[in-house]
C-alpha cells in the first residue's frame, strides 16, 4: 500500500518505462534491410557446455550497412558459432572463410517491409495493452487508497487525472517509437 499519490505514480511511471524499453529492444531485433548487431542479441552459443551469449565471445563489427563481420575470439567454438546463427532463424544465411563469419542482409522487398511494419505493429499494440494494464492497477489502488482513507474523494479523482495524464504521455512515446521504426523500415 502506498502512502501518498506521489509513490504511485512513481511506481506507475517505472511500469511505464518498463513496456517502453521492453518495445525498443523488440524494435532492435527487427532487421530494416540494414546490418544492426543488435540482431545477435539473442543468438546463444553452447560453449563448454553453458549457453553463451555470442556477443560475449566474439567481435562483431559493421563494415558497410548491409554487413556483420564476425571474429570468434576462440577459433576452437567456431563450429559452435556458426551452428547456433543457422539455428536462430534470423533469416541470413552466414558465410565463413575459416576465420571470420559474414552476414550479409538482403534488400527487403516492398511486402518484406509491410510485413516488418505489420510486425512492429503487432508489438505496439502490445505495449499499449501492457501499459493499460498498468493504469488498471493503479487505479485499483487509488480506489483502495480511498477506501483506506489515504485520499479524499477530490484527490482521487484528481490522482485518476494525473494517471491518465502519464498514461497519455507515455502512450505519445511509443507512438513515436513506431513511426520512426516504420519510417526506417520503409526507406530503401
Amino acid at each position: 500500500m502506498f502512502q501518498n499519490e506521489n509513490e504511485l505514480y512513481e511506481q506507475f511511471k517505472k511500469g511505464l518505462n518498463k513496456a517502453e524499453e521492453h518495445l525498443d529492444s523488440e524494435y532492435a531485433t527487427i532487421r530494416a534491410g540494414r546490418a544492426n548487431p543488435k540482431i545477435l542479441d539473442r543468438v546463444l552459443v553452447n560453449y563448454y557446455g553453458s549457453m553463451t551469449p555470442l556477443n560475449q565471445m566474439a567481435n562483431i563489427t559493421v563494415p558497410d550497412p548491409r554487413c556483420l563481420l564476425i571474429n570468434v575470439w576462440d577459433m576452437s567454438a567456431f563450429k559452435d558459432v556458426l551452428k547456433a546463427i543457422n539455428e536462430a532463424n534470423l533469416g541470413l544465411t552466414p558465410s565463413d572463410d575459416g576465420k571470420s563469419i559474414r552476414l550479409t542482409f538482403p534488400v527487403p522487398t516492398e511486402e518484406r517491409r509491410k510485413e516488418l511494419v505489420k510486425q512492429a505493429k503487432t508489438l505496439l499494440e502490445e505495449a499499449k495493452v501492457s501499459m493499460r494494464n498498468e493504469r488498471r492497477e493503479a487505479m485499483d489502488q487509488i480506489k483502495e487508497m480511498k477506501k483506506e482513507n489515504i485520499l479524499t474523494e477530490d484527490s482521487q479523482k484528481v490522482a485518476e487525472k494525473e494517471i491518465q495524464k502519464i498514461l497519455d504521455n507515455a502512450t505519445k512515446n511509443l507512438d513515436d517509437l513506431f513511426a520512426s521504426k516504420e519510417k526506417e523500415i520503409m526507406s530503401v
